[in-house]
């Protein structure tokens, strides 16, 4: 079967592409099967990103969609390309995948797109910011825009840190922050409380296009007290998410996010971070990409610069102090011209392993298996294994496992119903 863009579908894309008269049939019907992919796989999926440089997300996902079964898929890409895929990987992704299939879930997708006047940007559309393509096999499919995603592959500086950041982190944030933007670099950062915030309302101040990258929906606040500051930057630059309109914004999706805000700068700016924060995660990616990272030093006896100090002392990051040392880091030079080599990546289409393991938002190690099980039970109520098999999108055998695991370790438990055999899942105790 082949799934395709049908008039109804192609009023909505016409709106959230705006591509022009070179958007035709073929190219709806492609980015339809990208937006169905974006529903049907978790970020940084690395089976979902090797069938589709194989394949194409179309023939991909119409071999999905008629149940076709890993082996099938692997002989048509060895047949398309020559790639010979992981069939046990391919089968479990498909595990993943299927059960999120739902052609009114889409629609809804395309339909809140629409109504908050979001653009989708692909790869190889004249807005699609190539150093994403650095990450390979982990790079978005897509992402949904809020604002003008021009401002996505402007020289841009990533700016990240502590929430809870100190007075001596707000002011060292502004002015770095300042003097990048009046280098003429786009900050880039999270919208997350504390240095994030910082970094953005600066840049917004001295009207310099700032982009947000989001863990949910690019329409859904998060921090819902940030909601005034993401109007703000999506009208003065952009908030962007790979995920689809509406998505709740996870701890998972918290890390993976990091990726995205690495690959889109030019480099990577610690201001103040401790030993566990989530700062550490991006400025990992950023170092996997072999992008230019910088880390501001601290009070050795402060433990909110303890996870700078580190980044320093393990991961090679350049001290900065000052105005001059961010366009150094930026290899922008007194004339505000960008200096060779900057921003590019060493690591070519290698990209980075976040899509296998990591770190948490916090910086600690945990098992992603486990994280993304936790992630898909409510805090309140009960979910049965299915129903958490398609929250998080794993196979279910890989469910079924962890939830064993978890809850032989306390975090949770079952709930049995007489005389019903479903058996649902209630969070002990979050990670």
């Amino acid at each position: 079967m082949h799934v395709g863009a049908d008039a109804e579908i192609r009023c909505r894309l016409d709106r959230l592409v705006r591509e022009g008269p070179g958007f035709d049939a073929a190219a709806a019907d492609a980015m339809l099967a990208r937006i169905i992919w974006s529903r049907l796989v978790e970020p940084a999926d690395a089976a979902a990103g090797e069938l589709l440089a194989a394949l194409g997300p179309g023939p991909a996902l119409d071999l999905v969609v008629s149940g076709a079964g890993a082996r099938r898929l692997c002989e048509a890409a060895r047949r398309a390309t020559g790639v010979e895929l992981d069939a046990r990987r391919i089968g479990a992704g498909i595990r993943r995948w299927a059960p999120r299939l739902d052609r009114s879930a889409t629609l809804t997708d395309l339909d809140r797109g629409v109504a908050n006047g979001m653009r989708i940007i692909a790869p190889g559309a004249e807005a699609w910011p190539t150093l994403l393509d650095d990450l390979g096999e982990h790079a978005p499919l897509l992402l949904w825009v809020l604002g003008e995603p021009e401002h996505l592959s402007a020289a841009s500086l990533a700016v990240v840190g502590a929430r809870a950041c100190t007075g001596y982190g707000t002011h060292v944030t502004a002015e770095l922050t300042d003097a990048a933007s009046a280098a003429g670099a786009t900050i880039v950062s999270g919208a997350a409380y504390g240095i994030d915030a910082v970094a953005h309302r600066t840049a917004l101040a001295a009207q310099t296009p700032t982009v947000a990258v989001v863990a949910g929906g690019a329409d859904r606040p998060y921090p819902a007290a940030h909601t005034q500051l993401l109007q703000r930057i999506a009208e003065a630059g952009a908030v962007c998410s790979e995920m689809v309109p509406g998505a709740a914004p996870t701890r998972w999706r918290f890390l993976m996010r990091n990726r995205i805000i690495a690959a889109l700068s030019a480099a990577t700016l610690v201001t103040e971070a401790g030993a566990r924060s989530g700062s550490i995660n991006t400025a990992g990616n950023a170092a996997e990409l072999g992008r230019p990272l910088g880390a501001v030093p601290g009070p050795i006896t402060s433990a909110a610069s303890s996870g700078c100090h580190r980044l320093i002392r393990e991961y090679g990051a350049s001290l900065v102090t000052n105005g001059e040392e961010v366009r150094e880091l930026l290899g922008i030079d007194d004339a505000g011209v960008a200096g060779e080599g900057a921003g590019g990546s060493t690591t070519g289409s290698n990209g980075t392993g976040s899509g296998e393991t990591g770190r948490g938002e916090h910086g600690e190690r945990q098992s992603p298996l486990h994280r993304r099980v936790i992630d898909a039970l409510p805090l309140r109520g009960t979910r049965s294994t299915a129903e958490v098999t398609r929250q998080a999108g794993l196979a279910p055998e890989e469910t079924a496992g962890a939830l064993a695991e978890l809850e032989l370790l306390g975090f949770v438990a079952r709930r049995e119903t007489p005389g019903i055999s479903e058996t649902r899942w209630v969070l002990q105790r979050r990670e």
